[in-house]
């Protein structure tokens, strides 16, 4: 999922699906897409850490046929050689398993689930700060935000919204747009569900005479 990108063509079908779901209802609908919430660089660092530490660990209990094999390819073999082979090799180990980390697959298993749906969560909600989602005249905005290593969707809707819709409608919504990623549809999905979330705002807040869009329609490719 952390390799998902929208062609231009993508782009202009999500744009025109919140076009025709705002024609509608006065409330807005923007659209973000992420590839990662945060860098998780101190989780990365202590799996490498901890893949180090084994790994030393391991050629302590084979010690003995290390230096004997050193000392049969080595001339004028010395114990600060051991050391060195010691220390170089546990770097590199270190090194690798650091880059290896940084594999989308490798990223779920050694971050905790609960950091990585608050990262989704602040890094929304950020963004709907940010984007000035919060800032609408009748505070109706509604963000749909997607970040692909954590397989996260945060549909954040204003407190207008908020307050009329209960939250088993957006769940579901956000449902559909996480099968659409499994299902490797989701711009089909992200279209469709931007569709409903435009009827479900129409229902109570239809679209008023000199309505104005606040917000861009284009979605948002975020890169931090």
């Amino acid at each position: 999922m952390h390799n998902i990108f929208f062609r231009s063509e993508d782009l202009e079908k999500i744009k025109k699906a919140v076009q025709e779901a705002e024609s509608k209802t006065s409330g807005e609908i923007a659209t973000a897409f992420i590839r990662e919430s945060d860098p998780y660089t101190s989780y990365e660092l202590l799996f490498a850490f901890f893949c180090g530490f084994f790994y030393y660990l391991i050629l302590m209990f084979f010690s003995q046929r290390i230096e004997l094999f050193m000392q049969q390819l080595l001339w004028g073999y010395s114990s600060s050689y051991l050391l060195m082979v010691y220390g170089f090799t546990t770097f590199l180990v270190m090194a690798a398993t650091y880059l290896m980390a940084n594999i989308p697959i490798i990223d779920r298993i050694i971050i905790p689930r609960p950091v990585m749906i608050k990262k989704v969560n602040q890094r929304a909600v950020r963004h709907f700060m940010e984007s000035g989602v919060y800032n609408t005249k009748d505070r109706t905005g509604v963000l749909i935000f997607i970040s692909a290593l954590e397989r996260r969707v945060e549909l954040i809707a204003d407190k207008g919204i908020s307050e009329k819709i209960p939250q088993e409608k957006w769940d579901f919504i956000v449902s559909h747009i996480i099968d659409g990623i499994k299902s490797k549809q989701l711009v089909k999905h992200l279209t469709e569900a931007i569709t409903e979330c435009g009827n479900l705002l129409a229902t109570h807040f239809p679209i008023q005479p000199g309505d104005v869009n606040e917000l861009k329609d284009d979605m948002d490719i975020l890169e931090n």
